[in-house]
């Protein structure tokens, strides 16, 4: 028989900043599946085990975490998989597709918990850059960049659209090697952090990427004392 693992079956069915945020790190590292039998399943695969644990957590799961060893040069891989066809309803309600690749959409996520969304997708695939810009000139510049990343443009397309409803009015969607990036510069990319991290009430969020934000602020906070 089935071993029936405990799980909050309406975590999806009302929007919150923790469910804005794991909705966001499910369009970004997320898919449904059918399986031979006809069950349903839908799963987050990541490399960050700490993050993953704080997502199983939240929504209320006894589900076990698989690990597969990375080899070489690759990160090991966590994943978190839930068979539920409720849930997966549920997400497919939010418009996520079996296949959603390609066919990403933004889900119609309140003004109010955008931000978490936000947080959560940059999370999945989302990079921040800090380094010296012109290292041929003389002076060099300490700046920050962001990025999305996403086989949909029309996902890029639409989160840019929103984002400049909050002051990111920068940036813009390019083509890479068969897949699309939205692309920040450094006063964005602030303006990005600020929208992200200033109101965090679930501690959802990867910290190595947070850090790459903080230190650039401490960094230029001490230039500008000295």
């Amino acid at each position: 028989m089935p071993v029936f693992k405990k799980i909050n079956k309406d975590f999806f069915k009302v929007w919150n900043p923790s469910m804005a945020y794991v909705v966001g790190f499910f369009a970004a590292d997320g898919y449904i599946t059918l399986n031979n039998r006809g069950a349903y399943f839908w799963s987050i695969q990541i490399t960050d085990g700490q993050l993953l644990e704080k997502i199983k957590k939240v929504i209320g799961s006894e589900h076990k975490i698989s690990v597969r060893p990375g080899f070489e040069n690759e990160s090991a891989l966590f994943r978190l998989q839930i068979g539920s066809k409720e849930m997966c309803t549920d997400l497919r309600e939010l418009g996520f597709a079996q296949r959603k690749t390609k066919n990403l959409t933004v889900p119609n996520v309140s003004p109010k918990y955008f931000a978490d969304f936000v947080r959560g997708y940059f999370d999945g695939d989302g990079n921040v850059w800090s380094g010296y810009m012109h290292k041929e000139r003389k002076k060099q510049s300490k700046s920050i960049l962001t990025a999305f990343t996403s086989c949909s443009e029309n996902f890029l397309l639409t989160l840019h659209q929103r984002l400049g409803d909050y002051g990111i009015t920068g940036g813009g969607v390019y083509c890479k090697n068969n897949a699309f990036c939205l692309k920040y510069g450094m006063k964005d990319s602030l303006v990005l952090y600020g929208l992200m991290y200033r109101k965090i009430t679930d501690n959802l969020y990867l910290e190595r990427k947070k850090r790459v934000f903080e230190d650039f602020l401490n960094i230029c906070s001490r230039s500008s004392i000295g």
